[in-house]
C-alpha cells in the first residue's frame, strides 16, 4: 500500500502524537508499505525531506499548547502527493493538516482514517473562559471533524465512549498506540543511575517518584507537589522530567510549600534517546493527570520496568493493575496508603518491576502497526465496494 499520514506535529517536535506517528511509519515500512508524511514545519519555510513534506507555519499556542497554523500555500505540495497516488490517508490532527488530508482523500476517492489523540474538553482553559461552553464547543468540533472521515481510531475505550457520547456516527476502532520497546528493554545501568542521581543532588537512600512528560496545567503536577509536601521532610524525592508552559508556576508552587532540592527536583528536558534512563531513576512513576487519551508515558514507564502510582482514570482500565504492576489512587489519602504499601514491601519490588515489563510488552509498535494495517485494508475494501455499480 501507499499510505499518507498527515499531522500538525512531526520531527523535530516532541510529543505523544509525534511518537505515535514515528513508530507507525517505521513499522508500516517494515511491513513493506510505502509511507509519506505531510506535516507543518517549525518556521514559515516549506520543503520536502526523506518522504516528509513540511509546510510553512506559525505558532498558535493560544489555540492549543504547541499548536501551529499553516501559512504557506499548499497547492503544489498537495499536487505532488496526489500524483504519488496514496491508497489511504491517515490523519492525526484536526486542524491545519486535517483539511489537506480531507482534500486529498476526496480528490482521489480514497478512505480517510483519523486517529483522535486529544480530549479537547480537558483543554478548555486554553481557548474558553467557560468550561461548559468549552466542552460544548469541543463536542461540536469533534462531530464535525469525524463526519468528514470514513472511520476513527481511538487509543482507548475511554476515548471511544467519549466520541460516542459526542454523537459521532462513524465507526470507532480501539487501537492503543505502540511504543518502540527496544528503547526500554535494557536493564538499568547502576553506574549511569548513580551519576544521574549525583548530578541532581538526590541522595542514594531516597525513594524517587518520577514524572516524565510535558509540564502543563492539565497534567495536574501541582497535585503531586502538594502530596510530596504533606509527606514531610526526607525520605522521598519527586523528580519532574520534562519542559512546558507550566514549569515556572510549578517551581513557584514547590517554593511556596518550602520544597527544594532534593525533595522536589526539576530536571528539564532530556534527550529522547536517553529517556529510558530517566524513567529508571524512579522507583515509582507517578502521574495525577486525567486528561490522557492513552498516556504513552505510562506504557513507557512500564516497559522500562518502573511500576506506576497514578490517579485512577478510565484510560488505564486493564493497564495498571493494583498490586501487580502499580496502583491507581483516588485521592491524597489513597495515594499515601499505596505509597506506604510500596515502601513497606521492598521484597515485592522485583515482582512489580517484572510485571511492569510484561505489561509494557503489550504496547509494541509492531502490534500497533499490524492492527492499523488491518483497518486500512478494511476501509479500502469498503471504498472499492461502494464504487461497484448497483
Amino acid at each position: 500500500m501507499k499510505i499518507l499520514i498527515t499531522s500538525d506535529w512531526y520531527i523535530p517536535a516532541v510529543n505523544g502524537v509525534v511518537t505515535s506517528v514515528k513508530n507507525l511509519r517505521r513499522e508500516l515500512e517494515a511491513r513493506g508499505h510505502e509511507v509519506r508524511v505531510l506535516t507543518l514545519s517549525q518556521n514559515r519555510r516549506s520543503y520536502e525531506r526523506d518522504g516528509v513534506t513540511y509546510l510553512g507555519s506559525v505558532a498558535a499556542g493560544l489555540v492549543y499548547p504547541g499548536a501551529r497554523l499553516r501559512t504557506a500555500l499548499a497547492g503544489r505540495w498537495v499536487r505532488k502527493l496526489v500524483e504519488w497516488g496514496p491508497d489511504v490517508v491517515h490523519s492525526q490532527c484536526e486542524f491545519s493538516t486535517f483539511f489537506l488530508a480531507r482534500r486529498i482523500a476526496e480528490e482521489l476517492d480514497i478512505p480517510l482514517v483519523h486517529t483522535y489523540h486529544t480530549v479537547y474538553e480537558d483543554y478548555t482553559h486554553y481557548f474558553s473562559p467557560s468550561v461548559h461552553f468549552g466542552k460544548k464547543a469541543a463536542a461540536i468540533f469533534t462531530r464535525w471533524a469525524a463526519s468528514h472521515t470514513d472511520c476513527l481510531i481511538a487509543p482507548t475505550g475511554k476515548v471511544r465512549l467519549l466520541l460516542q457520547g459526542y454523537g459521532v456516527q462513524k465507526p470507532v476502532f480501539v487501537v492503543p498506540s505502540g511504543i518502540d520497546l527496544r528503547r526500554f528493554r535494557g536493564e538499568p545501568d547502576p553506574l549511569r543511575c548513580a551519576v544521574l542521581r549525583a548530578s541532581l543532588d538526590i541522595p542514594r537512600d531516597r525513594t524517587v517518584l518520577v514524572y516524565v512528560g510535558r509540564l502543563a496545567e492539565e497534567k495536574r503536577i501541582d497535585e503531586l507537589i502538594r502530596f510530596r509536601a504533606n509527606l514531610g521532610p526526607g525520605g522521598v524525592t519527586l523528580l519532574v522530567v520534562g519542559g512546558g508552559p507550566d514549569r515556572q508556576r510549578l517551581e513557584g508552587v514547590a517554593a511556596g510549600l518550602g520544597l527544594g532540592v532534593p525533595d522536589v527536583v526539576f530536571a528539564g528536558m532530556v534527550p529522547a534517546d536517553q529517556v529510558a534512563d530517566w524513567y529508571q531513576l524512579g522507583d515509582l512513576f507517578v502521574s495525577a493527570s486525567t486528561s490522557e487519551t492513552q498516556g504513552l508515558t505510562y506504557a513507557e514507564a512500564l516497559a522500562a520496568g518502573v511500576p506506576v502510582l497514578c490517579r485512577a482514570d478510565p484510560c488505564l482500565a486493564g493497564v495498571v493493575r493494583d498490586g501487580e504492576n502499580g496502583w491507581q489512587y483516588r485521592g491524597e489519602a489513597d495515594f499515601r496508603a499505596k505509597l506506604d504499601l510500596f515502601l513497606s514491601r521492598p521484597h515485592r519490588r522485583e515482582d512489580l518491576r517484572r510485571s511492569a515489563r510484561e505489561t509494557g510488552e503489550e504496547y509494541s509498535a509492531q502490534r500497533f502497526a499490524q492492527r492499523v494495517e488491518a483497518i486500512y485494508l478494511e476501509q479500502i475494501e469498503r471504498s472499492e465496494l461502494r464504487r461497484i455499480p448497483a
